[in-house]
């Protein structure tokens, strides 16, 4: 009764509803005006996680690790005067681009001098102008060979390659300003590459986060623009009606206008995740208009009455569609309850937007053919289209004489994808969703080979009391800890504290390279008086020792060597760490609470390594909670419990073949692969929800047997799963364009989960219906 009210307010006050929507949706037009891209390093741990807690008050402390971008060339003849003097010439034209902190490469060094007479350390720029003859850069060169700490830092150690580190202000880091600052670096950087002849690298968190959301925002644009180009010519030949495609394609675009306005007006900006939202909505929207069309056809073609057909298409299609939006938005509305703020904002938009786009296409579809001519004998005859027809004939056959057969293949294909299931590994990498010939990956490659990574890998160190940071104990536990580390060829050279006091200390004496080394309780003393008469330095140790000198940190970089490697890295370290700190050698036994250090890794890449795992675990409680809801909703739609079992398996069939399919084919479980399974099997079900609710019409209302039902239901309701499924899978292939290898895994395997979920619902739903029947009337 509710339906068929709703069905007649929406036909017979069909302009203030229509006025309704358009301007609800302009509202949401202006709020998508203003959508903006989001720069900052993706949040997918719970702000409550211990890990995340640590990095932000890291951050809050130091500022972000991830701020320099690297510049690197590999050449022979980089202190040739000409070379170099095109390099000195880069390092000053980066340097005065706005938004840039500082720039450290071997064209802007300097030395340290000891000033004995006035008991301070000098320091004099290396390289005070431009090199006017070769002697100079040769006389630079000799200097820097004499200095151990920029070799693995600014020059490889065997002499070949060389970097440039680019500081950005913190305060451009996370704004759009950064795409602004990284073009302009990299113009520069391609034009010295040019002039030289030499091929240029650029990496660096910064860079390769600006480029991922350049690609993004293309990306976004380029699937919304396929998904409405693929789904309209499917129409186009399914309806053969201009009108028909026109009015189903403008409805989904006010679909995602809304789609696009709830993530301004919750506050998000686009993401990786929330970008894929625009044409996502374009594919699951298009279903509403299918279903709503292809019965208001059939009623028409009943008794040509073209109100009378569109209300009873409203009433009867809305109360289906409704029921499987909502099974579609409990696969992604279950990303809501993980905490994951990365997840969280997806989930949200995406469960309100499907929501929305339904409520959009109740009212607009009626209302706009309404105020159109009637269908013509072309567009219904298709109704009766002889391939369709014969294949969902040969589908009913075989349900209803071959169901030994049917299950008998289910079981085979079941126990594969159980066993492809073993073999999927949970890795992933921060450029693994570029192909190898990316310019980001074979740059990131680079640094790697020549200088171990440019990933930050931090470890934060709280002496717990003021002063303590600078003690030489202290120092010596920092000298071990980095010694430890250095036995792990994926870590570049560190920068600390200690590292620092090496260089002054070879200035004290001298210069000679073989004190580059951490002194001596007595030595350490003689650097104080110096040390303490410096001037202007005092920010160059900001970044590595808080004010109270309580806090200090030591920054490695590391490979991107994947999660699982990082993860082995952490469990390995972090405890050898503890012992460094807190274990007393002479005792034997562990120092006493009041005098341990807290000393704990953190950094962007540890960040995402525990991300990725907090995603995998993830996955399969979002999946459950999933199933669970859906299971609950069934029981409530259809009022019999038994309807679980015959209503979840075919759409869980599916997934456990997907899921064999990523294990054999070695696609990896990451974030981006983790959102298959909800999101297919929230899909999935609505195949069943509308199979279920024409059959309990055809065997309830029409009173007919289950075996007719099931013939019924297979024949009509069959016609329009098939054309949706036919434009889910085009629609989510599309996905295969794509730059990221995660987001073309997720369109082929979610297109494939969604044929297999049509066949299942076409097969194994009505074979199970047939089955149970059966069992009853023999009991």
């Amino acid at each position: 009764m509710f339906w068929l009210k709703l069905a007649q307010l929406i036909i017979n006050r069909r302009v203030p509803m229509l006025l309704l929507v358009l301007l609800s949706t302009g509202f949401m037009a202006y709020q998508a005006s203003q959508i903006k891209l989001g720069y900052e390093l993706a949040k997918i741990l719970p702000q409550s996680d211990e890990n995340f807690k640590l990095y932000e008050d890291f951050k809050a402390r130091y500022g972000e690790d991830g701020n320099v971008i690297a510049v690197g060339i590999e050449t022979q003849k980089m202190y040739e005067l000409q070379t170099f003097d095109n390099w000195y010439d880069l390092n000053q034209h980066i340097k005065a681009i706005g938004g840039i902190k500082n720039v450290v490469s071997n064209a802007n060094l300097v030395e340290i001098i000891r000033n004995d007479s006035l008991k301070r350390f000098d320091f004099k720029p290396l390289v005070s102008r431009k090199p006017k003859k070769q002697s100079e850069v040769d006389s630079v060169r000799a200097k820097i060979d004499q200095m151990p700490f920029y070799k693995g830092l600014i020059v490889s150690q065997n002499g070949g390659a060389h970097l440039m580190l680019i500081t950005l202000d913190q305060s451009k880091l996370n704004s759009k300003n950064r795409i602004t600052i990284s073009e302009e670096i990299k113009a520069e950087a391609l034009a010295f590459g040019k002039t030289n002849d030499v091929h240029v690298h650029l990496s660096g968190m910064p860079y390769i986060r600006t480029e991922f959301m350049a690609l993004v925002k293309s990306e976004m644009t380029l699937f919304s623009v396929l998904a409405f180009a693929v789904t309209a010519l499917i129409l186009l030949i399914f309806f053969r009606s201009g009108i028909v495609m026109f009015v189903s394609m403008f409805v989904v675009a006010l679909g995602v206008l809304w789609s696009m306005g709830w993530i301004v007006l919750f506050g998000f900006k686009i993401s990786l995740l929330t970008g894929l939202i625009p044409s996502l909505i374009i594919v699951i929207g298009v279903p509403n208009s299918v279903f709503i069309i292809n019965k208001y056809h059939q009623e028409y073609a009943r008794h040509g009455d073209k109100m009378k057909a569109l209300t009873t298409a409203t009433e009867k299609i809305g109360e289906t569609t409704f029921w499987a939006n909502i099974t579609t938005s409990i696969g992604f509305g279950v990303f809501y309850l993980t905490g994951s703020p990365l997840l969280l904002e997806f989930g949200l938009v995406a469960a309100l937007s499907v929501m929305a786009t339904y409520a959009v296409s109740l009212v607009m579809i009626p209302v706009l053919f309404s105020f159109l001519p009637p269908p013509q004998k072309r567009h219904v005859a298709r109704l009766e289209n002889k391939t369709i027809t014969a294949f969902l004939r040969w589908v009913n056959g075989i349900v209803q004489t071959r169901r030994s057969l049917i299950y008998s293949v289910v079981a085979v294909l079941t126990a594969l994808g159980i066993w492809g299931i073993t073999k999927i590994t949970a890795i992933g990498y921060i450029v693994d969703d570029l192909p190898s010939d990316s310019a980001i990956y074979t740059d990131l490659k680079f640094i790697e080979r020549n200088f171990n990574g440019i990933l930050p890998f931090e470890v934060a160190i709280d002496a717990q009391r003021p002063g303590r940071a600078l003690q030489p104990q202290t120092l010596t536990k920092i000298k071990l800890m980095q010694k430890e580390f250095a036995k792990y060829s994926e870590f570049a050279k560190p920068v600390s504290l200690v590292e620092a006091i090496k260089v002054v200390y070879q200035a004290y004496r001298g210069g000679d390279p073989k004190y580059f080394v951490l002194p001596p309780v007595s030595e350490l003393n003689k650097l104080t008086q110096y040390i303490n008469t410096v001037d202007g330095k005092e920010n160059a140790i900001k970044g590595f020792l808080d004010s109270t000198r309580q806090h200090t940190r030591v920054s490695f970089q590391i490979a991107d060597v994947g999660t699982r490697r990082i993860t082995e890295l952490y469990d390995t370290l972090q405890p050898k760490i503890d012992t460094i700190f807190n274990f007393d050698r002479e005792t034997g036994q562990m120092l006493p609470a009041a005098d341990r250090y807290d000393a704990r890794i953190t950094g962007n890449s540890v960040v995402f390594t525990k991300g990725n795992t907090y995603l995998q675990k993830n996955l399969v409680e979002s999946t459950l909670l999933a199933i669970l809801l859906i299971s609950i909703l069934m029981v409530i739609l259809f009022g019999d419990w038994r309807m679980i079992l015959i209503a979840i398996v075919p759409s869980l069939v599916p997934l456990l073949i997907t899921a064999g399919i990523m294990g054999l084919a070695g696609i990896h479980l990451k974030p981006s692969t983790t959102l298959i399974f909800s999101i297919a099997f929230g899909l999935s079900s609505d195949g069943t929800i509308y199979f279920l609710t024409k059959y309990k019409d055809e065997f309830r209302n029409a009173k007919r047997s289950v075996q007719d039902a099931v013939t019924q239901t297979i024949l009509f309701t069959g016609i329009s799963m098939f054309y949706t499924a036919i434009i889910l899978f085009s629609g989510f292939a599309i996905y295969a364009a794509s730059t990221f290898q995660g987001t073309v895994a997720l369109g082929i395997l979610v297109s494939i989960t969604l044929l297999m979920g049509m066949a299942s619902n076409l097969i194994l739903l009505p074979a199970f219906l047939l089955t149970l029947n059966k069992r009853m009337a023999t009991k």
